[in-house]
C-alpha cells in the first residue's frame, strides 16, 4: 500500500508514537510518506528519523496564514510560481462550487504539491486537528485514497472548545473511518456526531523489547527516586506532583524527584521548586532522547502522572510514558483523568486519585514509599497490561488490517 501521513509537526522528539507506526509500516513492505505543516524545532532527533532516512519521505506543506487577506496575497504568489507546474490541480483547488468552503478558504490552494507526482491508497491524519488538511490533500491530490483520521487527546478536548462542537461535521461526513487511542475519546468522538461503526479503539503500541522489565525494591543506600516524564504544560498536572514531592520530603528526606521535559511552564515550575525549598531534591532536567529516558526510569523507583485538565479543556487520552514506565516495572501514581483508568487498574498496576488532589497525590506516594514490598507485584501487573494490550508488533498489524478493509470497502467488520 501507499500510505501519506498527514502530522503537525517532523521531525518532534514527544510523538514517538507516530514514528513506531511509520516503521512498523516500512518493515511491513508498505510506502510510506509524511506531509506536515512545520519542521521540527528541537535539537535532537530521534535515532529512529536517521536509522530510516525518514526526512527523505518528509514533504513540507505550503504554510497558510491565519489572516486572510494575507492568506489571499500569498496564495496569488502561490499561484504565479507554481501554477503551471500542475495547472490542472492548482485549478481545481479553486473549484467553489465543487468543494465549497474548502475551496473559498484557500485551504485546497495551500495543500497543492506540485513537485510530488506521487499517489496514494491511504491518507492517515495524526491527530484531529489535521484533518482539514488531510480531506484538503485528498481533494486536491488524491481523490480515490481513504481517508483516516487518529484522535489523540487535545483534538478532541481543547481544541472542541476553542472551535465549537460542529468542527468535525465535515470531517465526519466525508472521512472513511477514525481512530480513537482510548475509549474515552471514542465516546467522545461519538458525542459529537461520528457514527459509532466508523471508529474503533486502536491504542498507541510499545515495543516492550525497548524497555527491559526489571523488579523494583528498597535500595541499599535508602534514597528512593520518583520520576515524571511529559512536556511542562498545563495537563501534565506537574504542579501537583511537585507539591506532593515537598510534602512527603518532610517524612522521608532521603528522596530525589526527576522531571523529564520541557515546555512553557518550567520557569514558573522551577519557581515552585525554590519556594518549597526542595530544590536539592526535585530536579528539572530538560528534553531528553527515548534512550535517556529509559535510563532515567531504569533508575528510578516509583513513577508519578499526575495528568489535569487544562483549563482550556484540553485533556490526554493514555499518556504513553506512563506504558514505558509500567513496562519496566515501576509501580505509578496517576489521576482519574481520560483513558487512564483503561490503562492503570487501581490497586494492582498502580494507583490513582483524584485530579489537582495534592494530598491524596502525597498520601499514595507515601503509602508506596511506606510498603516496598509490593512494588514488585504492581510492577509485574504492570507489564503484563501493557504487554497484552498495547503490543506494538500487534496494534501495526491491526493497522494494516484495517486499511486493507477500508480499501476493500468493510469498514463495517473492523474490530480492534
Amino acid at each position: 500500500m501507499r500510505i501519506a501521513f498527514i502530522v503537525w509537526e517532523f521531525p518532534t522528539l514527544s510523538e514517538t508514537f507516530i514514528l513506531n507506526q511509520i516503521v512498523g509500516l516500512l518493515e511491513r513492505g508498505h510506502e510510506i510518506d509524511i506531509y506536515a505543516e512545520k519542521i521540527g524545532g528541537a535539537s535532537k532527533v530521534h535515532h529512529i528519523v536517521e536509522k530510516y532516512n525518514l526526512l527523505e519521505r518528509t514533504y513540507y506543506l505550503p504554510k497558510m496564514p491565519e489572516n486572510f487577506l494575507i492568506r489571499l496575497l500569498n496564495g496569488i504568489i502561490l499561484l504565479i510560481t507554481n501554477g503551471y507546474k500542475d495547472p490542472k490541480r492548482f485549478w481545481r483547488s479553486l473549484n467553489i462550487f465543487k468543494y465549497g468552503k474548502l475551496a473559498a478558504s484557500l485551504w485546497l490552494l495551500y495543500t497543492v504539491i506540485p513537485s510530488c507526482k506521487k499517489s496514494y491508497d491511504i491518507i492517515h491524519c495524526q491527530f484531529g486537528t489535521q484533518s482539514y488538511r488531510g480531506m484538503a490533500f485528498r481533494w486536491v491530490n488524491e481523490p480515490d485514497a481513504k481517508l483516516i483520521t487518529t484522535f489523540r487527546g487535545h483534538d478532541i478536548t481543547s481544541f472542541i472548545r476553542e472551535k465549537g462542537e460542529r468542527s468535525y461535521d465535515l470531517l465526519f461526513k466525508t472521512g472513511d473511518f477514525f481512530l480513537a487511542t482510548c475509549e474515552f475519546l471514542r465516546q467522545r468522538a461519538i458525542t459529537l456526531g461520528c457514527e459509532p461503526n466508523k471508529i474503533v479503539v486502536h491504542r498507541s503500541g510499545l515495543d516492550c523489547s525497548e524497555f527491559p522489565f526489571k523488579p523494583r525494591h528498597l535500595p541499599t543506600d535508602g534514597k528512593i527516586r520518583i520520576a515524571t516524564i511529559g512536556r511542562l504544560v498545563e495537563k501534565k498536572g506537574i504542579e501537583y506532583s511537585i507539591r506532593a514531592v515537598a510534602k512527603q520530603a518532610q517524612i522521608t528526606p532521603n528522596l530525589e524527584y526527576n522531571i523529564l521535559g520541557d515546555g512553557c511552564l518550567r520557569e514558573r515550575l522551577q519557581e515552585l521548586i525554590d519556594h518549597l525549598n526542595i530544590s536539592d531534591i526535585a530536579h528539572l532536567l530538560g528534553l531528553k532522547t527515548e534512550q535517556e529516558i529509559i535510563a532515567s526510569l531504569n533508575i528510578s523507583h516509583i513513577f508519578i502522572a499526575p495528568s489535569v485538565m487544562a483549563k482550556n479543556g484540553n485533556k490526554e487520552g493514555i499518556p504513553n510514558v506512563l506504558k514505558e514506565a509500567m513496562a519496566m516495572g515501576l509501580p505509578v501514581i496517576s489521576t482519574y483523568h481520560g483513558g487512564i483508568p483503561e490503562l492503570v487498574e487501581h490497586g494492582v498496576s498502580g494507583l490513582l486519585v483524584p485530579e489537582r488532589d495534592t494530598d491524596e497525590l502525597a498520601e499514595k506516594l507515601s503509602y508506596l514509599i511506606e510498603h516496598p514490598e509490593i512494588w514488585s507485584e504492581m510492577g509485574k501487573a504492570g507489564r503484563a497490561t501493557v504487554e497484552a494490550n498495547d503490543n506494538l508488533d500487534k496494534l501495526n498489524d491491526t493497522l494494516v488490517k484495517i486499511y486493507y478493509k477500508l480499501l476493500v470497502k468493510m469498514p463495517q467488520s473492523i474490530a480492534v
